[in-house]
């Protein structure tokens, strides 16, 4: 069975023979796999390199993670799986105020966003609260009115 190895903190303009001539002491069968930006071409910071035995594995990290390359040191680690990104995430994650699957995408993401119910715009519907921060504003209204009945 493969294992598949991550190699973090690379520098951007790595290519895959620099890397392979750094690992050439690992073995002849390795698989190296470089994350690249697809705009621009150049490496993401990290890369993917594949042996066949968790001795392989274990043996490569402990000679490589940490190890200087290129003015930067080496992050080596199995990799973690994949998680898949077609499943819906838990509610609680919805409402952490980040950006929906759509909208990373560049798509537009309806995402934790209250349904439209009208086409036109009316003053009600423009002073609605941001859904995102809707229980913090609920909680700091209740603050306000427990100090005005106070004093």
């Amino acid at each position: 069975m493969s294992i598949r190895l991550y190699v973090g903190n690379l520098p951007k303009d790595v290519e895959r023979d620099e890397l392979q001539e750094l690992l050439k002491d690992a073995g002849d069968d390795l698989s190296i796999k470089i994350v690249t930006d697809r705009k621009t071409g150049k490496c993401r910071g990290f890369a993917f390199v594949t042996v066949e035995t968790d001795e392989e594995a274990d043996q490569l990290i402990a000679s490589y993670d940490g190890q200087a390359f290129k003015d930067a040191n080496l992050k080596v680690e199995k990799a973690q799986p994949r998680k898949k990104e077609d499943a819906a995430p838990a509610p609680a994650a919805r409402s952490g105020g980040g950006r929906g699957d759509g909208a990373r995408r560049g798509g537009k993401s309806t995402a934790g966003r209250a349904p439209s119910t009208s086409t036109t715009s009316s003053p009600a519907a423009s002073s609605q609260p941001d859904p995102r921060w809707a229980d913090e504003l609920a909680k700091l209204k209740q603050q306000l009115e427990a100090q005005a009945s106070n004093s």
